[in-house]
Order: C-alpha cells, then structure tokens, then sequence
C-alpha cells in the first residue's frame, strides 16, 4: 500500500490456543502476508500463545465513517408501524433479496496469516480486518473447528441477503411445551449453523456466547464507528440472539441449532475470524443487556437494516446509527429512535455456567468472599499463564492481587486499570471455566 494522506497504521494481535482459550500454545509459526501474497511479517508465540504485535499500514479512518450514498433516513418513532409488525405471522414473510455490493475500495487493510502448530498442523485465515486506529485481536485454535477461514467483507459493504421481517416478540407455548427457560438467561455457549435453517449439510459451531457476540458485530458493521453506536448495534444484536435463546425457536422446530448465520434469518457469523478491541471492550460490558417493553416477558428480537440500502420503519438503522451518535445521542436514546420509546434495558438475571456473580467493583482495599472467589479463579488460571502469579487465598485485595489481576487485563486484552469491574470479573470467571474444563 502506497504512502500518503490516505493511509494510517493499525495493529494485529495474533494469539494461539490448544483447544480453549484456557490453554496457550507456544511455538506456533505465525506469517502474515498482504492480499497480493508480500510476506510482511512472520514470528513465534510465546508462551502465552502470543505473537508481538504487528503495526500495519491500512487505508484512513475516513472511509469507515462516511456512508456510501445518501445520508441515512432516520424516522420518528411509528408505533402503528411496529404494531403491525407484531401482527406478523412468526413464520418468514418475504423472499430473501440479494443486496447490491459495494464499491471496491476498502475500509480497512486486508491481510492474510498462516499458523503452523508444534505439531504440523496448519490452520490459514485470509482477509483477517484491521482499521485505522484501532487494535485487531485473531485469536487461531488447534485443533480447529475450520482449518481453512475465509473471512468476509462486513454486511454493511453490502451483497448479503436482507433480513426476512419476523414479528419482534414469539407466542410462547405453555409450560408443557418445547420452552424450558423461566426468565431470559444468557448461555454459556451456542451452536451456530453455518447456512440456511433447511441446509442440512451446512456445519455447526458451538462457539462462547460473548464470543459469538463480538463476531456478529465485527461482521456486520465497523469498529471505528462512534462508542455509543457500536453499543446500541451490539445491545440489538444481544437482544435479539437472546430471544432465539429464551423462545428456543430452532430448536422448537426440530433443529439442534441456536441460530444462524443466514442474514436472510438471523446475523452474520464467520467462525474464526478476527474480533476488534473496541468491539470487544463493549460486548464484556453490556453482554447481559437486552431490549424488552413493558408486559413483555421476553427479549425483543431487535431486527436492523444498514439504512441506506435497506430502510424498514421500526427497525434499526445501522448507518443511522453512527449519525446519530455524531449527533451526541446515547446508545439507549439511538434504540429508542428506532424500537421506540416505550423499550427499556433489562440486565438477565443470571448467567448460565459461571460460578459465582459479579459482587461489585474490587480494588485495593477491597475485602471479603469475592475478592477470595477472584484470588482462587486466578490462581487456577495462573497453571496455564504462568505470567500471572500465585495468590494467598486471604480474601484481601493488596498489592499482589492487584499485579495479578493488571497481568491478567494484559494478556486477555482488556484495559489495564488493575481494578476488578463487570467486564473484568466475567472475563476471569471465562477463562476460569475453560481451565477448570481442561482439567476434569
């Protein structure tokens, strides 16, 4: 890529795991070529399973923030409109359309990575993302549920299927029936089927649900937008895969799947593609929350559009979206733009499969069964990152749980604070779950 005013420098964070990301895995031959084959950077992980960051040369910022035809339509609240959504029949009601593609030139640097394990195993990903400005995390795993990934041009760009409209809420049966779930919950993983409901050749992924998360909002929007449209556009993308969830919609209807990845019928997903720190960094804060109304027991299946392309009243625009967070308005003002404002926040009450709930902000100073539940998990953790030093079980935050818990934020990519907040205890509580199952 040429020098000059419209290129900038991005980063590449290559990480490799046997197995989970509980199990690091040194000496993994990494490369890293451009999409014209240049070899550009090449390395060995270490034993954190990671390689030294790269600093790439990757096109300006400008071409992710600027939408690619006439500003985005961004309407008033029509609530006659979303009521005769919700008279919609469940069942699909419109034929998929292809949408146009968009122009060639990309927003983000295009570059390709081979990793060779120990072992020999090889495992290659071509057009892993990186943007101006901004820090690309490609985790690879071995051995791998695909070995060869392809990764895709994000849904905003276009030449995706357009979402067939459903109604935001499902008729639940009764309890006698196929849904099992009392409240909304957020799961520990997922099971992904890789193409239309109906194709039964198309493989499965059980993927991490915070992970599955931050994959759909790397792939359909870009991670430079501003903050708070980033959240509302994730806060959407929960909201609706946790209505698949708590409906059990595919799963009452003979498949053994959670969701998609058909943009025709739920969200993109490309298993083993790059994520973005500051994608991230959003999803470990809000990835309990969903959008409900009053009287409503269940998440609302918050369907969106990108705007311009394809613009429904009553659903989100993702284009319109990032206009509006220019504008100042909060992630929660920018969903009530769109779901209206009747819709509020609702936090699950629980989280399926980890240990023990957030107790609170923990810091120095801080004391008490908490900070002991955090001192164990980190200890268990620190058998497989060795980085992170041992811990007495005291059950008082000093300056040694404090170090810990800063390593730990360094190798897992969060912000190194060395204080304990909800993205921070749930990340440990993760990485705790994948150690503890490596071990039985």
């Amino acid at each position: 890529m040429a020098n000059g005013e419209n290129t900038s420098i991005g980063t590449l964070k290559i990480s490799a795991f046997s197995n989970t990301v509980g199990s690091p895995l040194e000496n993994v031959s990494v490369t890293i070529s451009d999409s014209s084959g240049n070899l550009i950077a090449s390395g060995l992980t270490d034993n954190e399973g990671k390689l030294i960051p790269v600093i790439l040369q990757v096109p300006s910022e400008q071409l992710s923030l600027t939408s690619p035809e006439e500003p985005p339509q961004i309407p008033e609240s029509d609530a006659q409109a979303r009521a005769e959504l919700l008279e919609e029949e469940e069942e699909p009601v419109a034929d998929a359309t292809v949408t146009e593609t968009a122009e060639s030139t990309l927003p983000f640097g295009s570059f390709n990575i081979t990793a060779q394990s120990p072992d020999g195993e090889t495992v290659t990903v071509d057009g892993t993302q990186v943007y101006a400005d901004i820090t690309s995390l490609q985790n690879i795993f071995f051995p791998g549920q695909n070995n060869d990934i392809d990764i895709p041009n994000p849904t905003i760009m276009g030449g995706f299927p357009e979402k067939i409209p459903e109604s935001e809420t499902k008729r639940l049966p009764f309890p006698s029936g196929t849904v099992v779930l009392p409240k909304p919950v957020v799961p520990s993983i997922i099971i992904v089927h890789a193409g239309d409901p109906s194709d039964s050749s198309a493989p499965n992924y059980t993927v991490v649900f915070k992970d599955y998360i931050k994959n759909v909002a790397s792939s359909e929007i870009f991670a430079t937008w501003p903050r708070e449209a980033l959240k509302a556009n994730i806060i959407a993308i929960v909201s609706f895969t946790l209505n698949r969830v708590f409906t059990e919609w595919y799963r009452g209807k003979g498949y053994s799947f959670t969701v998609t990845n058909s943009t025709a019928y739920d969200q993109a997903f490309t298993y083993g593609r790059n994520i973005f720190s500051d994608v991230s960094d959003i999803v470990d804060e809000v990835f309990n929350l969903y959008i409900t109304r009053p009287n409503i027991s269940q998440p609302i299946l918050a369907q969106y559009s990108d705007g311009i392309r394809v613009i429904r009243s009553g659903w989100l625009s993702q284009w319109g979206s990032k206009e509006l967070a220019d504008q100042g308005y909060s992630a929660l003002r920018i969903l009530q733009t769109y779901y209206g404002r009747d819709i509020y926040l609702q936090e699950a009450e629980k989280v399926d499969g980890i240990p023990s709930s957030f107790p609170g902000y923990l810091d120095l100073g801080s004391s008490g069964q908490g900070v002991r539940v955090l001192q164990e998990q980190l200890n268990a953790i620190s058998n497989n990152f060795p980085l992170i030093p041992k811990l007495a079980v005291d059950g008082i935050y000093g300056p040694k749980t404090e170090e810990a818990v800063r390593i730990f934020q360094q190798i897992f990519n969060l912000p190194v604070t060395g204080t304990v907040n909800f993205a921070t205890w749930y990340r440990i509580s993760d990485v705790y779950v994948a150690v503890r199952n490596l071990a039985e």
